[in-house]
């Protein structure tokens, strides 16, 4: 595996591990929805933050743990589904939009609520912005196939969020999905040998309809987006 190979070369990079909790702190401390800036000044600020080697790291696990927390959210909402009511929910990693299909009604979207605090329109939009800024050395810190498979996640959750849970599709909604799928392909690119697309990805693909993007102070329509010709932009090269 490249990335093996380099951490373990002569081109092995030098990474700071006091460096990336100071920098995980202020990721944490400072930004966020009670931070007294719009979502997209702050996603450029912490982007300009991350901009190294030791943010990338950061970027990573943010992603990751965005992913795993929202992951057991979503086995414990199907546990007590299942406790009240006696339904039983797959969870699927991989794929969760038969679980949204079926008992989207039912289930919060979890990406509001994590344990770590990290706002899907701040944090997580400026963790992915950076994976993406950055692909071409993510196999120099750390084995980009885990990382992949979670940005995917992420996106699967948004889109499927859309669709079946209720969340709002506003610029910063929009902004976080386009900021997914263009870093997604980034990554895949910088990969010898990329994985197969998730059926959620391949679903969407074959779609080519438009949602309505709104103002996020208002009921107005401000534009829209095809996630399906997004991401066969994106993914199909």
């Amino acid at each position: 595996m490249r990335w093996l190979r380099r951490l373990l070369g002569g081109r092995r990079v030098q990474l700071d591990p006091g460096r990336q909790q100071a920098l995980l702190h202020d990721v944490q401390s400072r930004y966020g929805p009670h931070a007294r800036i719009r979502f997209n000044e702050q996603v450029e600020s912490l982007a300009g933050s991350l901009d190294s080697d030791d943010g990338l790291v950061v970027a990573t696990r943010i992603v990751s743990q965005v992913a795993d927390e929202a992951h057991v959210d979503l086995q414990a909402q199907a546990q007590e589904i299942h406790r009240r009511t006696g339904r039983r929910l797959l969870v699927h990693r991989r794929n969760y939009r038969p679980l949204w299909k079926e008992a989207g009604p039912a289930l919060r979207w979890p990406l509001f609520a994590l344990p770590c605090g990290f706002h899907p329109y701040a944090q997580v939009a400026a963790a992915v912005t950076v994976v993406g800024k950055r692909a071409p050395r993510i196999d120099r810190v750390t084995d980009p196939n885990p990382l992949v498979t979670r940005l995917f996640e992420v996106l699967d959750l948004t889109t499927s969020g859309w669709e079946y849970g209720r969340v709002r599709v506003d610029t910063d909604a929009a902004t976080l999905a386009d900021r997914l799928i263009v870093s997604t392909g980034q990554v895949l690119a910088a990969m010898d040998d990329p994985p197969r697309l998730p059926p959620a990805v391949r679903e969407l693909m074959r779609r080519n309809n438009t949602v309505a993007v709104h103002d996020p102070a208002g009921p107005r329509a401000v534009g829209g987006i095809n996630l399906g010709a997004r991401m066969r932009e994106e993914f199909l090269v």
